[in-house]
């Protein structure tokens, strides 16, 4: 479903990427509206699904999280069943904070958050002990460089 949006609409958003904890008057001000259409429009966006859950972003390494790995997928799976336990298998699994099925010689990419390596390799044990896969890569990243979960509205 698509919706329409207009400038404000656009600001408010822009606004709640930036600082979602803002205050509904806050966020009236900088848009140039007030509090009720403001309330208004989000309450619209959200029943749209255009706003989704709003969380609070925490700093992993600061929790002790300092290892990020991305791990590459190869399967020469791919029946329902299959494709079923592996989706499980991730969803039951904090560590993975991203996945993504591609196109391409690479089947699925995971973008895993884990305290070290031993943590990491407790998952990856975890993870072919319940679903078979063909080929496993995992690349450490060194630094995260830019990281974020705004739009380019």
């Amino acid at each position: 479903m698509t919706v329409r949006l207009d400038e404000t609409d656009r600001k408010i958003l822009l606004q709640l990427q930036q600082d979602a904890a803002q205050s509904l008057d806050d966020i009236a001000r900088k848009v140039g509206s007030s509090k009720t259409p403001v309330w208004n429009r989000i309450r619209k966006m959200k029943e749209a699904g255009i706003i989704g859950a709003q969380v609070a972003q925490l700093d992993a390494e600061a929790l002790g999280f300092d290892a990020c790995f991305f791990v590459l997928i190869r399967t020469s799976e791919h029946e329902a069943d299959w494709q079923a336990a592996f989706l499980k298998a991730l969803k039951d699994r904090p560590e993975v904070q991203e996945a993504h099925r591609l196109a391409g010689d690479i089947d699925y990419i995971l973008k895993v958050r884990v305290r070290n390596a031993r943590a990491y390799d407790a998952f990856y044990q975890a993870l072919i002990s319940e679903v078979k896969v063909h080929n496993v890569t995992a690349l450490l990243s060194m630094e995260e460089i830019k990281s974020t979960s705004a739009l380019p509205l």
